[in-house]
């Protein structure tokens, strides 16, 4: 396989619209924390309390996914200075580190995504226990 200086550079849009999607995700789950701290300093509620617990664990996960992506985005950039200077070898075993990098970051997403499903599922069953209560 031949691998020339913009076959990195191919992953670049995809790359940065992952760090994007993780950016937001991870947004999202700060001021959903922050809400829920509030709630749980007035109730000290155990569901809430859980909530937070599993919240901490998707902060982790998003953290390692965005750490991968951009080591994944910095594997590229290297890889295309490596091929700039002539090492075609040393380039693809960059390039294809790069690819695992950025295959570890989905793998990540994929696990934080099943965790929030989880999450929403047991939020869900609260609900219809209450609902069956009354």
């Amino acid at each position: 396989m031949e691998i020339t200086l913009t076959t990195p550079a191919l992953l670049f849009p995809a790359i940065s619209l992952l760090l994007l999607a993780y950016t937001n995700r991870f947004m999202a789950l700060a001021n959903l924390i922050r809400s829920l701290k509030k709630r749980y300093a007035t109730t000290h509620s155990h569901l809430v309390f859980g909530q937070i617990e599993n919240l901490r664990t998707r902060l982790v996960l998003i953290r390692n996914m965005q750490a991968l992506g951009i080591s994944s985005m910095f594997g590229c950039v290297f890889c295309m200075f490596i091929l700039f200077a002539g090492y075609d070898t040393t380039g693809k075993y960059l390039f294809g580190l790069s690819l695992l990098l950025l295959l570890g970051s989905l793998g990540l997403a994929l696990r934080e995504i099943q965790i929030s499903v989880n999450a929403l599922t047991l939020e869900l069953n609260d609900l219809e226990e209450e609902t069956e209560k009354n």
